[in-house]
């Protein structure tokens, strides 16, 4: 029997996560009640957590769901081809499905778009984000089955790894033989070289700082060729040395905050080649960026936000087929009550303690 309330952590203020009791609302014939097995963080977690990314206030944090279906309506059932009981991921995107962007198939990039994370608790029930036990999905959700032979731990990165497909694969049209030029080592750079391996990318290098050494070293054991400790080796010369001169086919930019990648990235491409800035910077000035080599060398550069349906398959399919060993890049668990220790570890802000994946399983609170 469906509980009346759920227990959900709630943001409101930087910084400030609160326990509460909510009530559970009713749903009707198109709409649905997940019960949440697992919520992944990633690095906008932590930028809502400080402030840094601006959303309405209180909010149930939480973007990444997976979870069982606990109560559907008919027409949801019927449109989604899932039912009660059924393990399903839940897509960050709400899109309207109605604006001439969805309709063109760009719905990741709706004109009134909602994120389940960022939609306050003054809007309706207020269970539109995955930090609690219990979380509303409505008629435009987007849901994908999953296998429930995996993990929940497991199962959940099917959101890094989408990025990883779309970033690196997807908008770029990575091809077999391509050399891939990874910055950032964190975990949708880890899931970048898992999609470039897959695809057959020849050549795949990832740079980071030297304290991701352990990341650098799961690169490699996920195909990466080549790593670069951009603090202790020159990068442009290390990759014009590996490559023979020819650089990258395809530059992909994930890493977070920094903004010296983003200039580096029109070095480290060949002529003709493509950029994909999918790392948040803060709105932060780039310096040294210079246009005139986009143009000398005619360099194509994409933004990325958001992963398309196709790449959340993908990855879904990869993780299913257990080929790959995404556990590796797996380290922490947390119950929700825990949420705020679970974001300032991903944030580095525990001493000795180093986040690659995490995760929220709300199960552990009960």
């Amino acid at each position: 029997m469906t509980p009346r309330s759920t227990l959900a952590m709630v943001q409101t203020a930087p910084r400030k996560l609160e326990a509460r009791e909510l009530p559970i609302p009713d749903i009707d014939d198109d709409s649905a009640l997940l019960r949440v097995e697992a919520c992944g963080i990633c690095g906008s977690d932590l930028e809502q957590y400080t402030g840094d990314l601006r959303v309405p206030l209180p909010v149930i944090p939480g973007h990444e769901p997976l979870g069982i279906i606990e109560a559907i309506g008919d027409r949801a059932a019927a449109r989604w081809g899932v039912d009660v009981g059924q393990r399903v991921a839940v897509e960050t995107m709400l899109p309207c499905h109605a604006c001439p962007r969805c309709l063109r198939g760009a719905y990741h990039l709706c004109d009134s778009r909602k994120i389940h994370s960022y939609i306050p608790l003054s809007v309706d029930h207020g269970l539109w984000g995955a930090y609690a036990e219990y979380m509303f999905l409505a008629p435009g959700a987007i849901v994908h089955p999953v296998s429930s032979e995996l993990r929940p731990e497991i199962a959940v990165m099917y959101n890094p790894l989408g990025a990883g497909f779309r970033w690196a694969v997807e908008i770029p049209k990575t091809q077999p033989g391509d050399t891939v030029v990874i910055l950032g080592p964190g975990q949708r750079g880890l899931a970048s070289v898992i999609a470039c391996r897959e695809v057959g990318a020849g050549t795949i290098i990832v740079t980071g700082l030297a304290s991701d050494a352990r990341k650098l070293d799961l690169a490699r054991q996920f195909g990466a060729n080549h790593t670069i400790d951009v603090e202790n080796e020159n990068a442009k010369q290390r990759i014009r040395e590996i490559t023979n001169g020819r650089v990258a086919d395809v530059v992909v930019d994930v890493s977070a905050y920094a903004t010296e990648p983003v200039a580096d990235a029109l070095d480290f491409v060949a002529a003709g080649g493509k950029i994909v800035l999918a790392g948040v910077k803060g709105f932060k000035p780039v310096s040294g960026f210079i246009s005139d080599k986009i143009v000398m060398k005619e360099i194509t550069i994409h933004g990325a936000i958001g992963v398309t349906y196709d790449a959340y398959e993908r990855a879904i399919r990869a993780i299913e087929s257990r080929r790959i060993p995404v556990e590796k890049m797996h380290t922490h668990v947390f119950g929700l009550r825990d949420a705020d220790l679970a974001i300032r570890t991903l944030g580095r802000e525990i001493p000795g303690d180093e986040s690659i994946h995490s995760c929220l399983l709300p199960g552990l609170d009960r």
